[in-house]
């Protein structure tokens, strides 16, 4: 069973910037492609970038220039570094993952808030 597990959420004024971490309790050269996603509150959950095993990054066009996702699979982990950061940004941001027989897993969450 694959668990995930987020950091680094918490509030930030607007302009700045915030690294999301997500650890991985299983090798993550197991994984196949891993992604985050956000929910803001009445809103659905939308996916903000994903990157797959290869390394290559794919963005929603919202935060493209602004947001950068990475993964570091010797260290079983994921990352989220977020820069500019605006209001509309405020969010539960989500892990999640897809190993290679197609089972997908998910994170609880944490939350950002971009606020002065």
């Amino acid at each position: 069973q694959v668990q995930l597990v987020e950091s680094g959420g918490g509030l930030v004024q607007p302009g700045g910037s915030r690294r999301l971490s997500c650890a991985v309790s299983s090798r993550v050269g197991s994984i196949n492609t891993m992604g985050w996603y956000r929910q803001a509150p009445g809103e659905q959950r939308e996916l903000v970038a994903t990157i797959n095993s290869g390394g290559t990054p794919t963005y929603v066009d919202s935060v493209k220039g602004r947001f950068t996702i990475s993964r570091d699979n010797g260290k079983n982990t994921m990352y989220l570094q977020m820069s500019s950061l605006k209001a509309e940004d405020t969010a539960v941001y989500y892990c999640h993952a897809r190993d290679y027989w197609g089972r997908a897993y998910w994170g609880q969450g944490t939350q950002v808030t971009v606020s002065s």
